[in-house]
């Protein structure tokens, strides 16, 4: 089976339909995208189609956000169904060979998958993300510290009174976020449908919680340090010197053999859309490496 000729659709999954859209005339390895969120949908990712002159780039809609189905099931946002999930889209794509590419939950997601030895699977590239959500968030209470006093007393007061949806929260969190998760002046316009999505969507609330950096969901307790020994395929890691992971990229580079860092020093949570000039010709160069070998 060969990659999918039908440029944009629908997938069958466990609890729905799930939409896709393949982008690039590139006949290399496919690269299959896993959006962060959880809940976040495709949007954001868009840029990487800057990589579609070398091959096919596939975007879905994690079930639960965007354009795909949205049901009113709590027991489907289970770390175990999206992994499902994955291994569905492959299939009904024809995805025997591919890159993998997950950012932020999207890069747990793909710890995950990577740990169920699929076949098939060239190369991963794990872009700001964590094995290990207690780590996340230990870095991420480091990170609301160094906020001007007044952001960083308001998140911790909110969040001991419970008030995580009142305007002064959403304010100071909006000033973690623009330090942490994106720091141009001016969001990008596929930035900000994602945060429109994620809003719309049940699944960050349920298995993340109220914020970036405060889990009270599902992924809570959710951790992977001692397993990415397991882990033999190609690995780059994507890191940047602001990002709200902090130096969770470390843990990675160490438990994953072989594995490689790229830093992006003028970056938080997206270099992809914060230096697509420094991202687009690293995430290139170790694509067509992996394929090669």
């Amino acid at each position: 089976m060969t990659t999918s000729t039908k440029r944009e659709g629908f997938v069958e999954v466990s609890g729905g339909k799930v939409w896709y859209r393949i982008a690039g005339e590139g006949n290399g390895v496919p690269l299959l995208t896993l959006h962060g969120g959880p809940g976040a949908g495709h949007d954001y990712l868009e840029p990487l189609e800057g990589l579609g002159d070398e091959r096919p780039v596939v975007f879905y809609d994690q079930l639960g956000c965007g354009k795909s189905d949205i049901p009113d099931d709590e027991r489907l946002w289970r770390v175990e169904r999206f992994v499902e999930e994955v291994s569905a889209v492959r299939k009904a794509l024809g995805l025997e060979r591919v890159h993998l590419l997950g950012q932020s939950w999207g890069g747990m997601l793909a710890i995950e998958y990577a740990l169920t030895r699929p076949a098939g699977v060239v190369s991963l590239v794990l872009a700001n993300t964590t094995a290990s959500i207690e780590e996340f968030a230990s870095e991420a209470r480091r990170l609301i510290a160094e906020l001007p006093a007044d952001a960083a007393e308001t998140i911790e007061r909110c969040e001991a009174k419970g008030t995580t949806d009142s305007p002064e929260y959403q304010a100071a969190t909006m000033a973690f976020y623009q330090r942490h998760v994106c720091r141009l002046a001016e969001w990008p316009d596929c930035v900000m449908r994602t945060l429109a999505i994620i809003a719309a969507s049940p699944v960050y609330g349920y298995m993340n919680g109220p914020s970036e950096f405060t889990i009270t969901g599902t992924l809570k307790g959710w951790e992977r340090r001692g397993r990415l020994g397991e882990i033999s395929v190609p690995t780059l890691i994507v890191a940047a010197r602001h990002d709200e992971m902090g130096s969770c990229w470390e843990t990675l580079q160490r438990g994953i053999a072989g594995s490689k860092v790229a830093m992006f020093e003028n970056s938080s949570h997206m270099p992809h859309v914060e230096e697509p000039e420094a991202f687009f010709p690293a995430v290139r160069d170790f694509l067509r490496l992996a394929e090669s070998a």
